[in-house]
C-alpha cells in the first residue's frame, strides 16, 4: 500500500502533467517542485534502508528537485542544459547506489544502450548543436545508471529478457523498468526539442515526458527496492 507521501506524489504528478498538457504553467510551478520532496519524505521515513543508502538516495532526489524546477520551462536552452546537469548528479547517485547493492555492467545490457546514446548524440549534433554536447554528456550518466538498474544481480528472482528485468512481486525487479521509462522520457525531450513545432504538439509531448518521468521516479525510489 502506498504511503501518504507517495500518494501525494501521484497527485502532484497528475497536476503537473495536466498543467503541461493544458499550458497552465502556474499549476506546474505549484505542483512540480513538490514531486521529489514527497518521494524524499517517504524515503526519509522508511526504516528498511541502510543509513548510507538512504542519504545517497535523498541526495539524488535533491538534485532531481533542482532539475525539475529548471525544466518547468523546457524551451529555454540555458535552463535545459542546467537541468540536465542536475539530473546527471541524480543519475550518478542512482548508479552509485545500485553498484553498492551489487549491480555491475554487462555487455549484453550495455551494447544496445550505447548504440541508442550514439544515435541520439548524432541526431542532436545535426539538428540541435547548441545543446548537443551537454545533453550527450548527460546521456552517458543516464545510460550508466540504466545499465546497472537492469543487472539481473539486483533482482535474482526475476526473468531478464532482452536486457530488462521483468517486473514481479519483488520491488527490485522494477528498477530496470523505471530506468527504461526514464530513458524514454529523456529521449522524448530530444525529439520534442528537434521535431515538435506547433504549440499543441509541444504541450502534448511535454505531458508524455512528465508522465513517463513520474512513473520512472516512482519505481526507482521505492525504499523496498533498496532495503537492507
Amino acid at each position: 500500500m502506498a504511503s501518504v507521501f507517495r500518494a501525494g506524489f501521484l497527485t502532484a504528478a497528475a497536476v503537473t502533467v495536466f498543467g503541461a498538457v493544458t499550458g497552465r504553467d502556474r499549476l506546474q510551478w505549484v505542483a512540480k517542485p513538490l514531486m521529489m520532496p514527497l518521494l524524499a519524505a517517504d524515503v526519509a521515513r522508511s526504516d528498511e534502508m541502510a543509513d548510507a543508502d538512504r542519504q545517497l538516495l535523498l541526495g539524488a532526489l535533491a538534485a532531481a528537485t533542482v532539475g525539475d524546477i529548471l525544466l518547468i520551462d523546457p524551451d529555454d536552452d540555458r535552463r535545459l542544459i542546467a537541468g540536465a546537469s542536475a539530473f546527471a548528479v541524480m543519475q550518478s547517485g542512482y548508479a552509485v547506489l545500485w553498484r553498492r547493492r551489487g549491480a555491475r555492467p554487462r555487455a549484453a545490457i550495455a551494447v544496445p544502450r550505447v548504440g541508442a546514446w550514439l544515435g541520439a548524440g548524432a541526431l542532436m549534433r545535426a539538428k540541435a548543436p547548441t545543446v548537443a554536447l551537454p545533453l550527450t554528456a548527460y546521456g552517458a550518466s543516464l545510460g550508466t545508471a540504466a545499465v546497472l538498474a537492469s543487472d539481473p544481480a539486483l533482482a535474482p528472482g526475476a526473468k531478464n529478457i532482452v536486457g530488462l528485468n521483468i517486473p514481479n512481486a519483488d520491488p527490485r525487479s522494477r528498477l530496470g523498468l523505471g530506468a527504461l521509462l526514464f530513458t524514454m522520457s529523456d529521449g522524448l525531450i530530444v525529439l520534442r526539442r528537434i521535431f515538435a513545432r506547433s504549440s499543441r504538439s509541444r504541450r502534448v509531448t511535454e505531458g508524455v515526458i512528465l508522465g513517463t518521468y513520474a512513473a520512472a521516479q516512482y519505481l526507482l525510489t521505492d525504499p523496498r527496492a533498496h532495503s537492507s
